[in-house]
């Protein structure tokens, strides 16, 4: 049922109201009522844009200054508002300046003045009465769903009972697991993907909350909110076909349908693209292959993999979120915990793109604010088979690079793969690891403080500052002229100059050796 801002001018609380610009457009839409507090157009900037809300406002922080209410007028009609409701005329100010109106008429916003004496709590209450509830709240709709829902001898199953209810109330159904993967679809029409719903809803839906929130997606209206089946968390969004539900007729509908659950002891089916993760961090590649087709995967339109931990999943949603939307790229990750595993996929034909591969780079480095966070990834695969390898890489470097490299927080594959390395010639022992560790025998020879002195200026140098000298000093709280000085020492020290490039890749696989023994010794 629509509810719209002539609607509001019935209701007693705007019984004496009057209309001073913006007639035209007393049919806009009214789904939420809100006290505007802005004192300058940049505050307006606070407030997320919605076409469908009025706004209460007495302009008590520039009540003296008409300049600044025109342009917050303009600023809220740009943004979008259905209404902006003035109070305390003739009390707070003396009235509204005819410079307020005309700018009000001119962006088409419907500019309504109360009398004095009104107060906001009545207008609240009695116009969010009408948008939960309205006159013939849930009549149709309910007695209709719960007919269809509850026809045992009609249907064998949850999902059929469900999908013919959707089918007879022009609504659709789409139930999710935590980390927004699609379990059951109940699709009616095909205005808006479920990919932009889910793309729109990771960004604003949150997970305690126990109100649907109404998105908006490409023009057709989507209500989501959390719901728990045999304990488990999973998310749940409407769909309005026909905008001819209120938020209360949906949030009504959305707790019958999972009253309906539990009497046809619904169990939702496994999310196979979580299952798909998990058996590829496992090693089962065979049970991935087996997957992908359930998943919906093609190995072709994997860019990336990844393991994230120490984030938070506030944060976490809300980056990948504004990813999604920004990239053409989509997420798929399994959460628990703290920990995160997941990978980026593309649809692109070119996945060798290095613009996509660069974008994927950039959500990592956009994820590492938190001093804890870790993020472990491989960019840039081949197939599924690469996508198995590239976990197994992770899986089994993660704990080991944090040691080598202790100043990063982001770690790509080339980390990885010298750690990985490390690892392997540390297990096995012998004559490759002899060769390396060797080549750090000079050290020794120089004494015990000056070679631990200039074993730790060398490390710092080549693992953790990029062999930057002032970065070596940052990292090391000494003189970049004392750092110049150790690496000059170093040089006649080995006999060689350490920045060439024959030189630099036996020096990191020994110094990282070095790093990686303290640890595992």
């Amino acid at each position: 049922m629509k509810f719209t801002v002539a609607d509001c001018l019935s209701l007693d609380s705007f019984k004496e109201a009057k209309v001073l610009a913006g007639e035209l457009n007393l049919s806009n839409d009214v789904k939420a009522i809100s006290v505007l507090d802005a004192c300058s157009v940049e505050d307006i900037d606070l407030r997320k844009g919605d076409s469908t809300e009025i706004l209460l406002t007495g302009f008590l922080g520039v009540r003296d200054d008409v300049e600044k209410q025109c342009r917050i007028v303009e600023g809220l009609a740009k943004s979008g508002c259905a209404a902006l409701v003035i109070y305390h005329v003739g009390k707070a100010m003396k009235a509204v300046d005819r410079k307020v109106i005309e700018t009000a008429e001119k962006s088409m916003l419907p500019l309504i003045i109360m009398p004095e004496g009104a107060a906001y709590s009545q207008a609240i209450t009695e116009v969010m009465d009408e948008v939960l509830y309205g006159d013939n709240f849930s009549n149709s709709l309910i007695s209709n769903t719960v007919f269809h829902l509850l026809n045992f001898e009609k249907h064998s199953n949850f999902q059929a009972a469900v999908r013919e209810a959707a089918i007879n109330n022009d609504f659709q159904l789409i139930i999710l697991s935590e980390d927004f993967n699609p379990i059951l679809t109940v699709e009616t029409r095909y205005k808006a993907t479920i990919a932009d719903a889910i793309k729109l809803g990771k960004e604003r839906v949150e997970n305690d909350s126990k109100v649907y929130t109404m998105i908006d997606v490409n023009g057709v209206l989507t209500y989501w909110g959390p719901v728990t089946i045999n304990n488990d968390k999973y998310f749940m969004f409407i769909v309005d076909n026909e905008d001819s539900y209120t938020a209360g007729e949906i949030t009504k509908l959305a707790e019958i349908i999972e009253l309906a659950m539990g009497m046809w002891k619904y169990t939702p089916e496994r999310d196979a693209k979580a299952e798909f993760i998990k058996a590829l961090i496992r090693g089962n590649k065979s049970l991935a292959y087996t997957l992908k087709d359930e998943a919906k995967i093609s190995g072709d339109d994997i860019l990336s993999v990844f393991f994230s931990k120490g984030i938070g999943q506030e944060v976490e949603n809300q980056v990948f979120a504004e990813f999604e939307k920004e990239e053409d790229l989509n997420i798929m990750k399994v959460t628990e915990g703290d920990e995160t595993y997941g990978m980026i996929l593309t649809s692109d034909e070119d996945e060798a793109n290095p613009a996509l591969r660069n974008s994927c780079v950039q959500l990592f480095n956009k994820l590492k604010g938190n001093k804890k966070a870790r993020i472990f990834h491989v960019t840039g695969l081949n197939g599924l088979e690469g996508a198995g390898d590239a976990y197994r890489l992770i899986s089994e470097s993660w704990s080991f690079v944090q040691s080598v490299f202790p100043y990063k927080r982001v770690f790509t594959k080339y980390e990885l793969t010298l750690v990985s390395n490390c690892i392997n010639i540390q297990i096995q022992g012998g004559f490759v690891k002899k060769n390396y560790i060797e080549l750090l025998e000079p050290f020794k020879e120089a004494g015990e403080n000056k070679g631990r002195q200039l074993l730790e200026t060398l490390e710092t140098f080549v693992l953790d500052a990029g062999m930057n000298s002032g970065k070596t000093a940052e990292f090391m709280g000494i003189h970049t002229n004392t750092v110049q000085y150790r690496l000059k020492k170093i040089n006649e020290m080995l006999g060689v100059e350490i920045t060439g490039n024959r030189v630099i890749p036996g020096l990191t696989m020994a110094l990282a050796l070095k790093r990686l023994e303290r640890v595992v010794s």
